[in-house]
């Protein structure tokens, strides 16, 4: 985004606002649907936002307004709804009815959100609504939090309220991204620590234009066969908690008490720890040949183990390796549809872009975006 102060200029409703706060989007490099096991993920905030414009109101109502879709919803403050209705609502409303868990409460308020975080790419344009949410009604409030309260109050959103069982990557690194680097996030401690992205790379993120829905469906049927691994790996060894607690080895002993499906869903996982933690010391060396060798395993992983790649982010990957100044590409985001992301030479960004985008409507029909970016900020207050 070239300027922030170009989204969400204008107010839905008459008077000036409270607060204007923004949270990026994401790219996850690697650790793919490691989050929710208590492992290790390798996010990075982009340069895409939303903004949250919020003032009070003084007639118990909140009134949530859409700049995007130019659409304009109202619900009580007292009480406050507690189950979702399947609608883009549900993200603002389920971090109030989060923060109220907190003892956050501001009553009646108008809240105008507007973003350019592609929706349904993978790139988390639900968190970024949820953490700008949250950092707009606690300015509105006159209260503060810490970044992993925030982080924790809009996932309990997303679970709780909207009935994604996404981890806390999404939410943690629109809180706590930093410009021109990654994070490597311990997901069990939210412990991390910055890993700085060379000047000459750029981030290029391929969107497939397949949509993808993480509220139900496949994303959470991954999580269930996870957990039922998880199940049989701590009865083997009761110290197994989350597969973050689990080896190769546990896994091979126990694969005859697994579905076939439930043991390669976990194997992805056990896997991708350890590629997350070769790949953070290949990124701090300089050494991109081997990140993206780590990138390339990561792929195969997800596609072939983890079954949650399709054939259009197949596609995506195959031109991109064979193209001049990549260094690694592979799926990023939960799956199903999305994007990719790939580490491209700076030099050679704007070719790569055009070659790929060519090559891929060629082979699918498919006319992709393809966004060049750089890691940013995380989430901050405008006004």
């Amino acid at each position: 985004m070239a300027s922030l102060d170009k989204v969400a200029t204008q107010s839905f409703a008459a008077g000036a606002p409270v607060a204007r706060c923004a949270a990026p989007g994401r790219v996850n490099l690697i650790g793919e649907h490691t989050d929710y096991s208590g492992g290790l993920v390798m996010p990075a905030a982009i340069d895409f936002h939303t903004v949250a414009t919020i003032r009070s109101r003084n007639d118990a109502r909140i009134v949530l307004y859409s700049q995007n879709l130019a659409e304009e919803v109202a619900y009580p403050a007292d009480p406050l709804p507690v189950t979702a209705r399947k609608h883009w609502s549900d993200y603002p409303m389920g971090v109030a009815w989060s923060l109220a868990q907190e003892g956050v409460r501001v009553g009646g308020f108008e809240l105008s959100l507007a973003g350019d975080v592609p929706l349904g790419a993978g790139l988390s344009s639900s968190a970024s609504i949820e953490v700008a949410t949250a950092l707009a009604l606690l300015a509105l409030a006159g209260a503060e939090m810490p970044l992993a309260t925030i982080a924790l109050a809009c996932q309990r959103a997303e679970n709780a309220f909207v009935g994604a069982r996404s981890g806390i990557m999404d939410q943690f690194i629109a809180c706590a991204g930093q410009q021109d680097h990654a994070l490597l996030l311990d997901c069990r401690s939210l412990e991390y620590r910055l890993l700085p992205i060379p000047p000459h790379v750029r981030l290029v993120i391929c969107n497939s234009m397949v949509k993808h829905e993480h509220a139900g469906g496949q994303y959470n049927a991954r999580r269930e066969e996870v957990e039922e691994g998880t199940r049989i790996l701590h009865r083997h060894r009761p110290s197994i908690l989350t597969l973050r607690d689990a080896r190769e080895a546990d896994l091979v002993e126990c694969r005859q008490q697994m579905p076939d499906n439930v043991f390669r869903r976990c194997r992805h996982i056990v896997t991708e720890n350890k590629r997350v933690e070769i790949a953070a010391a290949a990124l701090e060396r300089g050494d991109l040949l081997a990140f993206g060798a780590q990138m390339a395993e990561a792929h195969r992983s997800i596609r072939d183990d983890f079954a949650a790649s399709c054939s259009e982010l197949d596609t995506l990957v195959a031109i991109a390796v064979r193209l001049p100044g990549c260094y690694g590409a592979r799926m990023t985001g939960g799956g199903f549809g999305g994007c990719t992301v790939n580490l491209v030479e700076e030099s050679k960004a704007e070719q790569f872009r055009q070659a790929i985008h060519e090559e891929y409507r060629t082979t699918t029909g498919i006319d992709a975006d393809i966004y060049l970016c750089r890691a940013s900020a995380g989430a901050t207050c405008l006004t």
